[in-house]
């Protein structure tokens, strides 16, 4: 049994394609199959069911690459401990973040993070929550930007900062009459939400729960992803939404009229940084979140109980 067939096995559990496994891995597709086939033989158990298409993990087969990735993370850790002698961090760090967050954060401090790590190549994808808890369990990223908590067991959560939510109203709302709101005063027939696979819109609905029950839901029907979206949306159509705090950061005196805060204690989201419990690249991810803390506002670095409401 050698590390590199144990690479092998994850990579072809990941990809579900002998082609793309050994693509990915800079092998051909007959080396790779035959390092399998090498340690199927050597353990006496078959690893994967090729009649399969995609090719799938046997019942077994899932319990050894679940362990081929503890030990090649482990083993990961010798270039670490080499690493962390060094002055200067160097590498690639893998970075996902949900959309509700990335475009208010990434623009902020990706040239800063650049600047002081030059040596570093700092990768990032846009995903929805379960798309990065998805790719952290696989490997394919070093760790995530997220709402939490997540309830993962296998997953480790560094909270970074908590933010809080704010409604966006037009002149036609009633809540724009407001002067401070709370979740009672927020009419669903007229908020508009992202659609289905956003964790904000369950945040949202959370904390419009005590009228979750009324009739219309008209703007439900509208897909999107994109907080800017529902911004405009509430510039050119009317009705109201529910912004996350950094997304009002960049408006105009005009727009910020629409602003409305809610009263004590104001809805709140817990965001942090999300990781493997055997997590590598330790030195990045610790001066990711130093660049993240320099950016957020101090309010935002610590939870205050008694005036927040956690939404999930």
């Amino acid at each position: 049994m050698t590390l590199v067939q144990l690479e092998y096995i994850v990579a072809l559990d990941n990809y579900r394609s002998f082609v793309t496994a050994a693509e990915k891995c800079f092998v051909t597709q007959p080396t790779l199959s035959m390092q399998i086939q090498k340690l199927e033989d050597n353990l006496g158990v078959k690893i994967f069911d090729r009649a399969k298409q995609p090719v799938v993990p046997t019942e077994i087969g899932a319990e050894i690459i679940e362990q081929a990735r503890v030990l090649l993370a482990e083993s990961q850790k010798i270039r670490e401990i080499i690493s962390d002698r060094q002055k200067e961090l160097s590498g690639e760090l893998k970075v996902a973040i949900i959309p509700t967050i990335s475009p208010y954060l990434l623009p902020r401090i990706i040239n800063r993070f650049i600047e002081r790590y030059p040596q570093v190549k700092l990768i990032v994808w846009e995903q929805t929550t379960e798309e990065i808890i998805q790719n952290i369990k696989l490997g394919k990223i070093d760790c995530g930007i997220l709402s939490t908590p997540l309830h993962e067991s296998n997953l480790l959560e560094i909270p970074v900062f908590y933010e809080t939510f704010v409604a966006y109203a037009s002149k036609s709302s009633r809540l724009f009459k407001k002067k401070a709101i709370s979740p009672e005063d927020i009419d669903l027939e007229e908020i508009w939400v992202l659609n289905e696979g956003h964790c904000m819109r369950e945040q949202v609905l959370n904390i419009c729960h005590p009228r979750r029950q009324t009739k219309g839901f008209q703007h439900f029907e509208y897909n999107t992803g994109s907080v800017e979206t529902l911004k405009r949306m509430v510039d050119q159509n009317n009705g109201a939404t529910i912004l996350p705090q950094l997304a009002i950061a960049d408006l105009s005196d005009k727009q910020l009229d629409k602003v409305r805060y809610f009263k004590s204690p104001e809805p709140v989201r817990e965001v942090s940084i999300v990781i493997q419990k055997n997590f590598l690249k330790r030195r990045m991810i610790e001066a990711l979140k130093a660049e993240i803390l320099d950016f957020v506002p101090k309010r935002m670095k610590t939870k205050k109980k008694k005036e927040v409401m956690e939404i999930q």
